[in-house]
């Protein structure tokens, strides 16, 4: 497996489908150019010595490779056989090589991994890869807040911080060690067991391309449904997850067409479970969907998904246009493929779905009567029961559908709602350069793209989509997964740079900084001379955002790369904030000024405030992508069984939080744009957050496990909106906050918060420590020195917990999931376990002062 296939984008390099006739200058200058340039020309009394480039085969920059110090590290773990001999022992690489894998395996034994103990990866791979890289890069030597590293020797002895604030630096330099060549930082954002197989049935029925994935990743796949398998032999719908019949019919059915063979023991394990369930028509929708793309199941077992839908008028009261988008672009490639009825075309000769067909069923197949079976699902899926109503409306379907009496009206205006969804994911496609808004609407926008070109695998828009699978694959110590999205490069980034900003390092940190200001000015949406060359641009014209229900994009950040091309409001408030906060550095500043670093035009911060200005809703708070364009009862309709609250975009804590702040911040540096648009937002926004927080002081967190989030967010927007920190909303969050912190002197929640709605009352009990956690810790930390909490000793007992948690290198360990999507589904984000805790130290340092981490006993004898 080439280094190249492992992480996708490599670190999520921004790569356009350019216009031929419009090329681009940002491709003139390579990332490794740029990363030079600062090092030599941005700080001059940083020294570097110039070394003669040499040239590296492939196989040295293989993390696989036996010539790779982490070769050997890699191939333990997956148990590759190798043909290649190995070279002589070098004592230096193989101790260089240990302290590697010491640092990057975040407090576990490096390089294990054991799903018993914690199902969540520490990333250790991309990890050790980065680091290897860093020392590469530098001389061979650590940033000097962690030289003492290399200065151990033989000795084990831990060498605790201080002070807070040098924890918060340790925390700076070990994190650098992980910044990607152009500015930004990835991590594991898996988490999610149902995406994953949506690919492989893609690539299976599009006749197992090994362009998509190769018989390497197909191995390391299969590592990965096999160390998730639950005790019971099912799978969950995410990592932590009890096993659900959705997550266990859709990992069987994924290994199975990856090659594992119905007789190993954990396939029949996994048998066992789905048919002591009832069978697969006990699975979930979304789940037999895929069964039937594949042949394992027949139409008939599936509620309609008419693509006519699309020919509503605009002002009908219920329009698929005004559903969220992440739910309208997963439902628009299902209407054209169940309109379509594709079906693998060697379903019925192919002996694997024969096999298939036996296995994932209690009865014969041929037996099934599939119209009784549209609403079966097992009760461990049916978080969301589909409504009384949706029922009715889906049995009237089941008769539009069949009843030959309406063929001739249905032939005829299915055609052209077949005809319109083709023309919608085309035109999602090319906005998004064949990435797509999210990994299932991705897979199945690339199916049915094969499907109209009459299955031709070498049609340019089946390749356009073959060619950015890899951009969701990602690597760790559990195998090879797909991620809840192309990564969460410029989220996790922007917290980053704002961390380092409120601990006071931007200028201790140059490089660092200097490089996060140009991956920043690089993603801004449709912003660059590169992004404006490529046909997304041409989709920003008021006609074409009606046609294909999009708001506009100009000048907003997203979650992942520019080349995704959907702004959030969140995203590009963080983006925002990110950028104002790096204008306070001279070092960077000065950058700009001489040319090193291109500059970010007032314009396009005005284009960012623009963005977040039109997004506000009507209640005053912000949703994610767009404005809130439908009504509660749209849920009513929710067809998932699987998910809650995914039919219309909300306005959130923590949206309203990331946009108001931004806007505040911006109006701080820019007092003269807009000023009476913003400050009237603001305060709308306030309004809207004071209305949800809930009776007993705390805002619920959607996006991440849970309250403390929550709070978090709640406390900061109020804050920065001008209220009060004696005012009451604030003190009752405070005293809330302040009710969880466990005797430990941290705080703990796990995704059962976000799953019950209510305050997980074990804490994190599985993962954490002691029921602490040190996410959820630097959550309600940041919470409370926004608000200046005058409980001192509570947050000394936050922040020593976080010191205590620290590990030697200067990384914190990996613990429970942090994210969460849909009520019901947890995700990963790898970065939280250091962003936050360096956050939290640096505002509770410029809060209370340094002496805040300092025992109480010691701090007296001083």
């Amino acid at each position: 497996v080439s280094s190249s296939l492992m992480t996708g984008e490599p670190f999520g390099r921004q790569i356009w489908t350019l216009n031929e006739s419009q090329p681009s200058s940002d491709k003139e200058v390579s990332e490794d150019d740029m990363e030079n340039k600062l090092k030599q020309e941005l700080v001059p009394n940083l020294k570097e010595e110039k070394k003669e480039e040499e040239e590296k085969t492939e196989d040295n920059n293989n993390i696989f490779s036996p010539l790779s110090p982490l070769g050997d590290l890699v191939q333990n773990i997956f148990s590759f056989d190798r043909d290649n001999e190995s070279p002589k022992e070098d004592p230096k690489q193989d101790e260089t090589a240990k302290l590697i894998e010491t640092i990057a395996s975040g407090g576990r034994n490096p390089m294990a991994f054991d799903p018993s103990k914690n199902p969540n990866s520490c990333d250790q791979i991309f990890r050790a890869q980065m680091i290897s890289s860093y020392l590469e890069k530098n001389d061979g030597k650590f940033p000097e807040d962690i030289a003492y590293l290399q200065d151990k020797g033989e000795s084990d002895e831990a060498n605790p911080p201080k002070t807070a604030m040098e924890a918060a630096k340790r925390g700076v330099a070990f994190y650098s060690l992980l910044q990607s060549t152009d500015g930004h930082w990835a991590g594991d954002y898996g988490g999610p067991h149902f995406l994953l197989p949506g690919l492989v049935v893609s690539w299976y029925v599009m006749g197992c391309p090994s362009v998509m994935i190769s018989p390497p990743q197909q191995a390391l796949m299969l590592h990965y449904f096999k160390v998730h398998q639950q005790a019971d032999g099912g799978w969950g719908t995410h990592i932590e997850s009890p096993s659900t019949m959705f997550g266990a019919v859709i990992c069987y059915l994924a290994a199975r067409l990856l090659g594992a063979h119905k007789d190993e023991d954990w396939i029949k394990s996994g048998r066992d479970f789905i048919q002591k369930e009832g069978g697969a028509v006990m699975t979930s929708s979304w789940a037999k969907f895929w069964l039937c793309l594949v042949g394992c199941m027949d139409w008939k077992g599936h509620n309609s998904v008419p693509p006519e839908m699309w020919l509503l008028p605009n002002w009908f009261p219920f329009h698929p246009g005004r559903m969220w988008c992440h739910c309208r672009m997963v439902y628009l490639p299902m209407g054209y493929l169940y309109g379509s009825r594709f079906i693998y075309s060697q379903a019925e000769t192919d002996p694997l779905i024969e096999e298939l067909r036996n296995e994932l069923y209690c009865e014969p197949y041929d037996s099934i009567e599939w119209d009784r079976t549209r609403h079966l699902v097992a009760s461990m899926d049916n978080y969301s029961p589909i409504p009384t109503f949706m029922k009715f409306a889906q049995n009237c379907l089941s008769v539009y559908e069949n009843w030959k009496i309406f063929r001739p009206f249905r032939d005829a205006i299915r055609k052209a709602g077949l005809d319109f969804c083709l023309e919608y994911m085309r035109a999602e496609d090319l906005q998004t350069n064949f990435i797509d808004i999210g990994p299932v609407n991705k897979a199945l926008n690339m199916v049915s793209a094969f499907h109209s070109a009459n299955n031709d695998i070498n049609d340019p828009a089946v390749r356009s989509h073959m060619m950015r699978v890899p951009d969701y694959l990602w690597v760790a110590e559990d195998g090879m997964k797909m991620q809840g999205y192309n990564g969460s490069q410029c989220w996790d980034t922007s917290f980053a740079i704002q961390a380092v900003w409120e601990c006071g390092l931007l200028d201790k940190f140059p490089i660092l900084s200097a490089k996060v200001w140009a991956f920043l000015e690089r993603t801004q949406i449709l912003s660059t001379e590169c992004s404006q060359s490529t046909p997304a641009y041409q989709y920003e014209s008021c006609d074409s955002r009606d046609k294909f229900y999009r708001h506009v994009s100009k000048g907003g950040w997203p979650f992942s790369t520019s080349a995704h091309g959907w702004p959030i409001s969140d995203c590009t408030g963080e983006g925002l904030k990110g950028v104002l906060a790096l204008m306070d550095s001279p070092i960077v500043m000065d950058g700009v000024k001489r040319g090193i670093l291109k500059d970010i035009e007032p314009r396009r911060l005005y284009d960012a405030v623009n963005v977040i200005l039109t997004l506000q809703n009507e209640d005053g708070g912000w949703a994610t992508y767009e404005n809130n364009r439908g009504f509660g009862w749209y849920e009513e309709l929710n067809p998932s069984e699987v998910f809650g609250d995914i039919m219309i975009d909300y306005s959130y804590v923590e949206c309203s939080m990331a946009s108001l702040t931004a806007l505040a911040d911006f109006h701080e540096k820019y007092p003269d744009h807009r000023t009476n648009e913003i400050t009237f937002a603001i305060k709308r926004g306030a309004e809207f957050m004071k209305s949800i927080q809930r009776k007993d002081g705390s805002w619920y967190g959607s996006w991440a496990c849970c309250f403390c989030y929550g709070c978090w967010f709640g406390i900061e927007g109020l804050i920065k909106s001008g209220e009060s920190a004696s005012s009451p909303a604030i003190q009752k969050c405070c005293q809330y906050l302040l009710s969880q912190q466990r005797a430990n002197g941290g705080w703990g929640e796990d995704f059962t918060s976000c799953y019950d709605k209510d305050y997980a009352a074990n804490g994190m009990q599985s993962y954490g420590d002691d029921g602490s956690g040190v996410v959820n810790t630097a959550w309600a930390l940041m919470a409370l020195s926004a608000a200046k909490c005058n409980d001192v000793e509570a947050v000394r007992k936050g922040v020593r917990y976080l010191m205590s948690r620290q590990l030697d290198c200067g990384d914190w360990p990996q613990e429970g999931i942090a994210g969460v999507f849909n009520r019901a589904c947890g995700i990963t984000y790898t970065a939280y376990r250091n962003v936050f805790p360096i956050w939290a130290l640096g505002r509770c340092v410029a809060t209370y002062g340094d002496n805040i981490g300092k025992d109480p006993c010691i701090k007296e004898l001083e």
